[in-house]
């Protein structure tokens, strides 16, 4: 069994979204990241960086201990092999996946959170910062629409990469984008968001967010005001 540590953001639907495209059974530890869920000392021995998503296999292949895994690109490549679906053995293919994700570890994600932090949540409008990863992310949206418009799906067939990258594509709005202008990237977003089993993971915990409360001033001093010292307090 998956023991999933999650709350519905980006990074939290890529795991979602894989264990219902797998099929592996799971259950659910939410983890109320905008009241400091991820500060708890027992949630730092699975997740050191005070981030979810992580889990605990709680029967890994090996049959040995329970594996606590965190990283969310590192989750996705566990799933993969221990369901032995969404990533390919021979070498050229499971590195045509891997390189992906790790371009959605490494760029995607980060300049989408960072475009969006100034965007949105950022008291202060700076506008060199708005400008500067604004400018990053139009051109992160075209990496991708250009190798999509070589390929069907980002690795070629559909792959951990493509969930990895669709719950940061799915915030495009928000991010200041339409996909009018990227056809390749518009016609793969279609397609995935088509698929029953993406959904079913984009409605993990939808409820949750109803119940948690807004981005009230608790709230951003927890995300966005942490340092060495005062995650040590918590």
């Amino acid at each position: 069994m998956i023991e999933l540590h999650y709350w519905p953001t980006p990074n939290g639907w890529k795991i979602t979204i894989m264990l219902e495209e797998c099929g592996l059974p799971y259950s659910l530890v939410p983890v109320r990241i905008g009241r400091g869920d991820q500060f708890k000392p027992e949630f730092l021995k699975i997740s050191p960086n005070n981030r979810m998503p992580a889990m605990i296999d709680t029967a890994p292949a090996n049959g040995g201990a329970p594996l606590a895994i965190f990283e969310s690109g590192a989750i996705l490549m566990y799933l993969a092999e221990k369901s032995g679906q969404f990533m390919p053995s021979d070498i050229t293919g499971r590195y045509g996946v891997i390189q992906w994700l790790m371009w959605q570890m490494s760029a995607l994600g980060p300049i989408g959170g960072q475009n969006g932090h100034f965007k949105l949540y950022a008291k202060e409008k700076i506008p060199y910062a708005i400008e500067r990863f604004g400018n990053e992310i139009d051109r992160l949206y075209g990496v991708m629409d250009r190798r999509l418009g070589e390929v069907e799906f980002l690795a070629g067939d559909y792959s951990i990469a493509d969930m990895a990258c669709f719950p940061w594509i799915m915030t495009h709005k928000a991010q200041g984008i339409t996909l009018d202008v990227f056809p390749n990237l518009k016609r793969w977003f279609a397609t995935l968001r088509a698929r029953e089993a993406l959904q079913r993971g984009l409605a993990v915990g939808k409820d949750w967010k109803r119940d948690s409360p807004a981005m009230d001033e608790e709230a951003r001093k927890v995300l966005f005001g942490q340092t060495a010292a005062n995650t040590a307090r918590q």
